[in-house]
């Protein structure tokens, strides 16, 4: 996907270390602790899917990672080729995001939307084949002048994973990318974010769906704000 990376090496090593991360929010009088001191290293060429149920602190830990929200404690690392001079934050050109909301904008067309990454570069034409191709993997390519609310959820969401991919980023955070999709479109996407882990960086995935479970190589599981290896018990 990546015309000007083509021939660059797979990169090797931690993309990122997370240890003992703790956020906290205030409801009313009451504490929620959203992060319980979660320890996470991602590795490149993993594709990790996050899973537990609504509330565990998935989303809230997808925030911090990318960072949309800042710890209360704990540290987190980037591999110093991403962060540059200073690692403890990524570069944004390396970092890719599918929000829950898929966050497109309303007065952009469908391929504008998903070019929208080379916008911010300045390199649309470069990019413009490459997004075309995503657009017709992901069976969109036909609403390619379509504004967002004239597609629907799955066309939308399949539409954001495709803005995410473009630029071939080293590390993909993904809040239900595939809870609009059935199963055959599911199946494309999960491959889509697995050549991207394998060719780039690596991918966290969090889903509530544990038929996606297969097309990860590990999985973390939250429960009130803890993070532990391996699925949930019940599912085990």
């Amino acid at each position: 996907m990546n015309p000007g990376n083509a021939q660059s090496p797979v990169p090797t090593g931690a993309v990122f270390r997370a240890r003992g991360l703790v956020k906290s929010y205030q409801r009313g009088a009451d504490t929620v602790t959203a992060l319980d001191r979660v320890d996470l290293q991602l590795e490149y060429g993993e594709v990790v899917a996050l899973v537990g149920p609504s509330g565990s602190g998935k989303s809230t830990l997808l925030n911090v990672l990318c960072g949309w929200e800042r710890p209360d404690a704990g540290t987190l690392d980037w591999d110093d080729d991403l962060g540059g001079a200073r690692a403890d934050r990524m570069r944004w050109d390396q970092l890719a995001v599918v929000p829950q909301s898929l966050a497109l904008l309303a007065e952009l067309q469908g391929a504008e939307n998903v070019l929208l990454p080379a916008r911010t570069r300045k390199q649309i034409a470069q990019w413009t084949q490459p997004a075309g191709d995503l657009m017709e993997r992901f069976g969109i390519d036909q609403l390619a002048k379509r504004l967002p609310d004239q597609m629907s959820l799955g066309e939308q969401q399949r539409c954001s994973v495709a803005r995410a991919l473009l630029l071939s980023p080293n590390l993909l955070l993904a809040d239900e990318p595939t809870a609009h999709q059935d199963s055959g479109w599911t199946e494309v996407l999960f491959t889509a974010m697995r050549d991207l882990a394998a060719h780039h960086g690596a991918c966290l995935i969090a889903t509530h769906n544990p038929a996606t479970w297969q097309y990860a190589d590990r999985i973390v599981s939250m429960a009130d704000g803890r993070l532990t290896e391996g699925a949930p018990a019940d599912h085990i």
